[in-house]
């Protein structure tokens, strides 16, 4: 019986000792979250260790270049209009269609231009070692595969700029 009593005492100890460490752990996650609400850039700020300083003129320009992409988003979301409404329920590609196309195209080049001196700036004011690896990882993303970008230029994308 004495030993039961030590081993039924013990799990409870063990028992106690794990819950006090999850809950301290969970109440230290909350407070961490709370003092500094996530927003989209926050990541950046974890990720290329950005000062607050540094962070602050980032968001300076992110905010800046919001209306930029909005117009473009804009722009392709207009084009993209006039090209289904020429598409019709037509079965062949008309040379007006394809001229939508060929807008199309250039401003998505436009718009890919305009996004690569954004993220150029944004680098510069960065740590040069942390500019660099932000601007390949923007890079990739922005130059890469069609399958990158489609997310972010189809009419079924979440994305908060605009549907293009």
């Amino acid at each position: 019986m004495n030993r039961s009593l030590i081993i039924l005492l013990g799990a409870l100890a063990l028992g106690a000792g794990i819950f006090a460490g999850s809950y301290f752990t969970a109440q230290r996650a909350t407070v961490m979250c709370c003092t500094r609400p996530a927003d989209d850039l926050s990541w950046l700020q974890d990720e290329f260790h950005l000062s607050d300083t540094e962070m602050k003129r980032v968001r300076e320009l992110h905010e800046g270049y919001l209306p930029k992409c909005a117009e473009m988003c804009g722009k392709i979301a207009t084009k993209k209009g006039e090209l289904d409404s020429l598409l019709g329920n037509g079965t062949n590609l008309t040379a007006e269609a394809q001229a939508k196309l060929n807008d199309i195209a250039g401003l998505r080049a436009q718009c890919q231009a305009q996004m690569l001196q954004h993220f150029l700036t944004v680098s510069q004011v960065m740590p040069p070692e942390q500019g660099q690896r932000y601007l390949a990882e923007m890079k990739r993303l922005t130059l890469g595969t069609n399958g990158l970008m489609k997310p972010f230029m189809s009419d079924h994308a979440g994305h908060e700029h605009g549907n293009n």
